[in-house]
């Protein structure tokens, strides 16, 4: 690009400065450039009912210092929208004409058809000749108000829309071998820093659709993890495979396969406990640490954590889930009505985790054929039935089998703390994990953070995304970047 504007410079007589430098005018452009968030979410509402959407570009070939902010930003849009023209691939620039005839021909559509914005004004008249409608968006609100009247749509003032979840189809998929007999499957997007998403009870690696675009646009290599016992992971009978100390140690094991040496991790239920642990017992390799709903509690080396879970009405459904068999018989003799009675937001609840054994099971009280919840698509049913129908629920429900194990184990951590650097995430409604089980965290991790989510129930990530994503984005940009390397001569 450099040189190309030198030779235009020469060949139109004109003297330009020694330092002169067009690569670091674009570089300080580029660098103050942020995405239109209200345009965007313009976008995103318009392409849901069915609106086709593009972005049409003036920018170069970037081969300066800067160029990886162009790359971010582009990466970022491209997949909300369902064209990206570029001028420094198609060979022409805005206000030319062809350009415009270009756009027409990329969507298939006729002018009176489309609606272009753009912000300089002589970039509209070629399209507004050619018999597009055409806004002059200097002014975001002023730009909304007429893409209002010409679309029929409200698109001010509008609740934020759910991110852009991840397509299983789209992702790039991994396997890690732990030991014979036994691997771990993951999906992988971004570069950065690894960042580990440790799922729940009875989840999958898919329950961080929301959250795995978001990790890696923040500049962070995203690892979702189907964890030991659900979908194309290994799923081993025994007991004793899903012990905290040898889920640990699998994680561990992953890491070292993937010739990561730390990781942040981030987990929500069950993952939450295993995450806590991994700060606790392998803190060299944990980064920063992030749970979602589940407190870190440290082991009461008086009192066993089965009298503990005995003592607490709401976890009967914990006790329940210890026979072996018992529990796998109710859970997978319907898998559409497991997961639709499960996976609901906290004022669409039909379960109850209270006096389940009395009951006669988990899902007695609720409807053969519960309703869809607003969380959920049928899309998103069908593919956790699936994947519990390749190993089915003995490998998750394993892991409350091993109370008395992890509690021993546990026992060994006592005193410790947490001195990495840690997040604790409460949803206000979630009826098991309670907001104030977290009260006295502090006590044992100093340089805890916080995070605080109203109105929402146990399913976290997928309840609230938005809130969700805001909340560790934040925190792993200021938290979970390189620490500062201190001499040790």
């Amino acid at each position: 690009m450099e040189g190309d504007y030198r030779k235009y410079a020469e060949e139109s007589g004109i003297c330009l400065p020694k330092n002169f430098s067009v690569n670091q005018i674009f570089g300080k452009a580029l660098l103050a450039k942020e995405i239109n968030r209200p345009m965007l979410q313009a976008a995103l509402a318009l392409r849901k009912k069915g609106f086709t959407t593009g972005i049409l570009t003036n920018n170069y070939l970037d081969d300066s210092t800067q160029r990886g902010h162009l790359a971010q930003l582009m990466g970022e849009l491209r997949p909300h929208f369902d064209f990206l023209m570029e001028s420094c691939q198609i060979g022409m620039a805005k206000p030319d004409p062809q350009i415009y005839r270009f756009m027409l021909d990329t969507l298939k559509a006729s002018p009176n058809e489309v609606v272009f914005l753009d912000d300089v004004g002589a970039n509209l008249k070629p399209a507004r000749d050619l018999g597009v409608v055409t806004i002059l968006a200097r002014n975001t609100n002023t730009a909304l108000q007429e893409l209002e009247k010409v679309t029929g749509m409200q698109l001010l003032d509008t609740a934020a829309p759910l991110p852009t979840p991840c397509k299983p189809s789209d992702m790039s998929h991994g396997y890690v071998p732990i030991k014979p007999g036994v691997r771990l499957h993951f999906v992988e997007l971004g570069s950065g820093p690894a960042v580990c998403l440790c799922h729940g009870f009875p989840e999958s690696w898919f329950s961080w659709r929301y959250q795995i675009p978001a990790l890696a646009q923040a500049g962070f290599r995203v690892l979702a993890v189907d964890m030991k016992g659900y979908g194309e992971s290994s799923a081993p009978p025994e007991i004793e495979e899903y012990s905290m100390e040898v889920l640990c140690k699998d994680m561990v094991t992953f890491l070292d396969k993937l010739g990561i040496s730390q990781a942040v991790f981030i987990g929500h239920d069950w993952g939450g406990m295993l995450v806590w642990n991994m700060a606790l017992f392998y803190p060299e390799r944990v980064r920063a640490v992030a749970s979602l709903n589940t407190p870190f509690m440290p082991a009461n080396p008086k009192v066993p954590l089965m009298e503990a879970l005995k003592a607490n009405p709401i976890f009967d459904y914990q006790l329940y889930f210890q026979e072996p068999g018992v529990a796998e018989a109710e859970l997978e003799q319907n898998l559409n009505r497991t997961f639709k009675a499960l996976f609901r937001s906290n004022d669409e609840g039909i379960l109850n985790t209270r006096n389940v054994r009395e009951a006669g099971g988990l899902l007695v009280s609720t409807p053969e054929n519960p309703s869809l919840s607003k969380l959920m698509t049928e899309e998103d049913i069908q593919f956790y039935v699936q994947q519990f129908k390749k190993s089915g629920f003995r490998g998750p429900l394993n892991w409350y089998r091993n109370i008395d194990k992890n509690w021993k184990w546990s026992c060994k951590g006592v005193g410790r703390k947490i001195l990495i650097p840690a997040l604790m995430v409460v949803a206000e409604k979630d009826k098991v994990l309670l907001p104030e089980m977290t009260k006295h965290m502090e006590d044992w991790i100093p340089n805890l953070k916080r995070g605080y989510i109203k109105d929402c129930g146990h399913w976290t990530q997928i309840e609230k995304p938005n809130e969700v994503n805001e909340i560790l984005t934040k925190w792993l940009k200021t938290d979970a970047r390189d620490p500062p390397l201190v001499s040790m001569l």
